[in-house]
């Protein structure tokens, strides 16, 4: 009997590589649940994973590999936003074929073939920020930036919620991905009174520029970092101190006590002992969720009609999953999820607030965009 294909695009070296290695073993460890119980439609899900290479150009080749030579019928994965474009403009746009992309990211992705299952500025942003100043009374916020579509369309959304929330916007600014010397950008931190970072640097250059932050004694005075990416995989790339205080929004920590979280966890580590961690910001709880989504979506259509499957997926929901139960909302082909916000402490995140399930508020597909 002919195997159900699915496609995963993970990547597993470059900067990236530790997302890459977690999200390549959920796949792994999901699709095997899917075979333990006999597969989809009565036949073995097979699976079919791929190396991004936290490279645009590499993602969209194996993405066009994926549904050209192996012919698969979903493909899933990527982290950058740009990434996400490369993978939807090989699968979708050339090749038809339903995409699900499974990381936290700006919002604002919409069409008929693709499904977001991570958390976007209406669940992270616009939560965050008014509890941020509020509790912490800082108000003067600073935005370094790689430069890219993730950040600048963030940021676009943090500086309207700053303001509405009675805060200010000091300072923003925009480098490449790998930019190395952050010096002139700290000592403009410093010189603004900024008393809030929110960053949206990303691998590699967020290495340097944490350190070199850390350096200028910006915590230490009292200042408030801010990432809502960040989760258990990125902090064990930063010595505990440079990142101790920090504050991310996300729809799973490892610290969520529910029990289906706490076993799902248990399941991944007994697997996968010493690796890349079951993580959120590394798209781990958006890929379980999108995989499960997607089976669901198959079973209830009763056929791998790609049709029939996005209607299905239209509507789907996950009774339990990592965080918590989750939900498409119909017509906008993004969650209602869960979130949480929680704080660094020696090296792991500790949940501050539980926010409850919360709408996407994305538009829906097929809406035209009403500029501002």
């Amino acid at each position: 009997m002919d195997p159900i294909r699915v496609g995963v695009v993970a990547d597993q070296t470059g900067p990236l590589s530790v997302i890459g290695a977690a999200m390549a073993n959920v796949a792994r460890m999901v699709v095997g649940d899917i075979n333990a119980k006999g597969g989809l439609l009565g036949r073995p899900v097979e699976l079919h994973l791929e190396d991004g290479a936290t490279d645009d150009a590499v993602a969209a080749a194996v993405a066009r590999k994926l549904v050209e030579a192996d012919q698969v019928d979903v493909v899933l994965g990527g982290v950058f936003s740009s990434t996400r474009q490369a993978i939807k403009s090989a699968a979708v746009v050339e090749g038809e074929t339903l995409y699900i992309y499974p990381e936290q990211y700006e919002g604002q992705e919409s069409d008929p073939l693709v499904f977001c299952t991570g958390p976007v500025p209406a669940q992270q942003v616009d939560p965050l920020i008014p509890w941020l100043i509020q509790e912490t009374g800082a108000k003067r916020f600073y935005l370094p930036s790689a430069d890219y579509v993730w950040p600048h369309v963030t940021n676009a959304r943090v500086r309207e919620v700053v303001e509405a929330s009675g805060g200010t916007i000091v300072g923003e600014e925009y480098h490449p991905l790998d930019h190395a010397d952050w010096q002139a950008t700290v000592d403009r931190i410093a010189a603004t009174e900024a008393d809030v970072v929110f960053n949206t640097t990303v691998p590699p250059g967020v290495m340097p520029f944490f350190r070199a932050l850390h350096d200028s004694g910006f915590t230490r005075r009292g200042g408030q970092v801010v990432c809502t990416y960040f989760d258990e995989n990125v902090l064990d790339l930063f010595p505990a101190a440079q990142t101790e205080g920090l504050y991310s929004c996300l729809d799973y920590y490892q610290s969520v006590d529910d029990p289906f979280s706490r076993k799902l966890l248990a399941q991944y580590e007994a697997l996968y002992p010493g690796q890349a961690k079951f993580a959120a910001g590394s798209g781990c709880s958006g890929l379980y969720r999108g995989l499960r989504l997607w089976a669901s979506a198959v079973t209830e259509a009763a056929s791998l009609d790609r049709d029939a499957v996005v209607a299905a997926l239209d509507h789907a929901a996950l009774a339990d999953g990592p965080g918590g139960p989750a939900a498409m909302v119909p017509g906008q082909h993004h969650l209602r999820l869960n979130m949480y916000i929680a704080q660094a402490r020696h090296g792991r995140f500790e949940i501050v607030s539980e926010l409850g399930a919360i709408d996407p508020k994305e538009r829906l597909v097929g809406a035209p965009i009403l500029s501002a």
